[in-house]
């Protein structure tokens, strides 16, 4: 199942996020700034960012940059998820490499048929969904032929 980043620093909207995209089967990690997110992204390479615009210390714009600039790492999907919906906040946002740009509020169900639609892509292009497989303790990276110690996160938030 496809893994997902959400970078988020309300709680409540990022809890909203993780639980409906959980009941969909994906999997879930929440970043609440730019730097953790980030830094998560470099872990664990996940498959599709769900990311917010104005977080504490490192706005969503320069982590959607740095994302983008990194060589050699996953190229995700970025869902870009802001209450900033003025048409040069979309624009900016699409150019500066984010796939999508969702205004909030925003309806769960949108959300869920936006993030399928984007990975729908990934597989039409033949590129296989991340098969990362976790157990509590270890984690095997099957497209990256890497295994590594792994620390069950999921359920939480990382500030």
């Amino acid at each position: 199942m496809p893994n997902i980043l959400i970078v988020e620093d309300d709680q409540e909207i990022a809890q909203l996020i993780r639980e409906t995209l959980e009941r969909e089967q994906f999997t879930c990690v929440v970043a609440n700034d730019g730097e953790t997110g980030l830094r998560i992204f470099q872990e664990q390479a996940p498959d599709l960012i769900v990311l917010d615009l104005m977080l504490p210390k490192l706005d969503g714009l320069e982590v959607c940059t740095r994302i983008r600039q990194q060589p050699g790492s996953k190229d995700p999907y970025i869902l870009m998820l802001t209450a900033k919906g003025e048409e040069i906040d979309r624009i900016i946002g699409l150019s500066t490499g984010a796939d999508d740009y969702l205004v909030k509020p925003f309806s769960p169900r949108e959300l869920v048929a936006r993030v399928r639609a984007l990975l729908r892509r990934q597989l039409r292009q033949g590129q296989p969904v991340g098969q990362i497989y976790r157990t509590s303790h270890f984690q095997v990276d099957l497209d990256q032929h890497q295994a590594s110690r792994y620390q069950a996160i999921a359920r939480r938030s990382w500030n």
